[in-house]
């Protein structure tokens, strides 16, 4: 920890403008009269929300800049890449995200003006799938990006969390990408940058494109320039198109992109092996020996494994040819998966965003499992669908009283146990997290239900060959997928016998 003193602190806090003098004394009058240690002043001044934890580890370490961008007080590092970071600000009240060009390249003329054409061009762009530019600030010192702040994680830490995305989300969140893309293409302007960590996924489910820089980069009046690969980013772009000799702005070398996330989104790993090797990614026959989607997923519905490889056919006259082509095509298949369930049952039913589709069956048969959950809904949704499929349910609203039920000298009374931290947040991880480490229940399966948003919970649970995440909402048949998993190996009761 620094020498600094608590008056210090507080006193800095104030020469940079970070809280007004009224907010910092009240913070000081909370420590008390008397002598006041510096850790005591950072937990009251962060408790209060007098200053945020990177605020403080730039005062502790003596930095006097960077605390503004313009008028945008900077509070969090929300993003880093190679050639910029991206800072959760407010101005007035309002949330912005600044997305400032890292210093070793401000100096570079062709870093620097490839920076503020992306900023100059995204200005042209407003669409509800598109992350907006509001302002683009050209200061040599101090370049920087003002954007619309969206609440919410990349679609690669979804499908991070998720494992794999079902058919019907995946075909949802490409129809916002589609759309988005569409919209670009009538301004002329592709992405050329196509990945996961380029789509936001909104607190509200809506997919938004971010990064059009290598769009920026794009020089049409000289077509060999990104096929050269003057930019590591456009590496797989310009191996593509060199080795199906289309031009470097052909817009379908975004469809190709865009199949190629929506088979990641649905298989839980791209088509593309993700690699650095530069020369790997220049080979073209990693573009032509792409494992078929539905090898890899052989329930995928038919007709979003076809879009899928549509999107990603080699040779680009086969290929779905345009942004607009493809969101008309996921909008088509995905009015044929909502058909097709209709089609086989009258009585599709969806509680809390729970759905099954299928028959009833006795999978379950010989398994009891515990559901605790504090939402009478959501435990009547999760009971009945699974009593269905022969499992035996106990409901237990409690997680402590759950895990007392478990003795280290009787029989366990179930034998996978479900925790909901979707309305029991901390008491659920605490409680799952207790049962992977105690002796007597530690090799019985568990399964923790957790809302997307709930990152520290996510971030704090304990993992195992037993231990299983699954992403709220989610469809019954991936719960059931998960305990048929979860209960490989573990003997079934005899009837009766629970």
């Amino acid at each position: 920890m620094s020498d600094m003193t608590a008056e210090q602190f507080a006193q800095r806090v104030s020469d940079f403008g970070l809280a007004e003098r009224r907010a910092i004394d009240q913070a000081i009058n909370e420590l008390g009269a008397g002598e006041r240690s510096l850790d005591e002043a950072i937990k009251v001044f962060q408790a209060r929300g007098v200053v945020t934890t990177l605020q403080t580890d730039k005062i502790l370490k003596g930095d006097r800049s960077g605390y503004f961008y313009g008028d945008y007080k900077v509070l969090y590092l929300i993003g880093a890449g190679t050639f910029a970071r991206v800072y959760r600000a407010e101005k007035d009240g309002e949330v912005y995200a600044v997305k400032v060009l890292r210093k070793r390249f401000r100096d570079e003329v062709q870093e620097l003006e490839q920076f503020l054409r992306e900023g100059r061009m995204g200005l042209k762009l407003r669409h509800p799938n598109i992350v907006s530019i509001i302002d683009v600030v050209a200061d040599k010192r101090n370049p920087f990006l003002v954007m619309e702040f969206v609440e919410g994680q990349t679609l690669r830490e979804l499908v991070k969390i998720r494992g794999k995305l079902p058919a019907d989300l995946a075909l949802n969140l490409m129809n916002g990408i589609a759309s988005g893309l569409a919209h670009a293409a009538s301004l002329g302007i592709a992405h050329r940058d196509l990945k996961l960590s380029n789509v936001l996924i909104s607190s509200d489910g809506k997919a938004k494109l971010v990064d059009f820089g290598l769009a920026a980069l794009s020089d049409r009046n000289n077509p060999e320039k990104v096929a050269d690969c003057p930019n590591v980013r456009a590496i797989d772009y310009a191996a593509l198109e060199r080795g199906t000799g289309v031009r470097k702005d052909d817009p379908r070398s975004d469809i190709y992109f865009a199949g190629n996330m929506l088979y990641h989104m649905i298989a839980g790993e791209p088509a593309l092996t993700e690699t650095r090797d530069r020369l790997q990614r220049l080979n073209v026959t990693r573009f032509q020996e792409v494992v078929p989607l539905h090898e890899k997923v052989p329930d995928v519905p038919g007709a979003a494994n076809q879009v899928a490889m549509r999107c990603m056919e080699f040779n680009p006259e086969k290929r779905i040819q345009s942004a607009a082509q493809l969101q008309a095509e996921v909008k088509k298949t995905i009015e044929i998966i909502e058909a097709g369930p209709r089609e086989r049952t009258a009585n599709t039913t969806s509680v809390e965003g729970y759905e099954d589709l299928d028959a009833p069956s006795s999978e379950g048969q010989g398994y009891v499992v515990m559901l605790v959950a504090s939402k009478a809904s959501l435990q009547n949704a999760i009971r009945e669908r699974l009593k269905s499929r022969g499992y035996r349910v106990l409901v237990i609203s409690d997680p402590n009283r759950a895990l007392a039920r478990f003795s280290p000298v009787d029989e366990p009374p179930a034998d996978c146990v479900v925790f909901s931290a979707a309305e029991l947040g901390g008491l659920a991880l605490e409680a799952f997290n207790q049962f992977a480490s105690d002796e007597h229940t530690s090799e019985i399966p568990s399964i923790l239900l957790v809302d997307r948003r709930q990152t520290s919970i996510i971030k704090g649970a304990r993992r195992g060959p037993k231990r299983k995440l699954l992403a709220l909402p989610l469809k019954v048949r991936e719960l059931r997928a998960a305990l048929k998993q979860a209960l490989t190996g573990v003997e079934k009761r005899d009837a009766g016998a629970y």
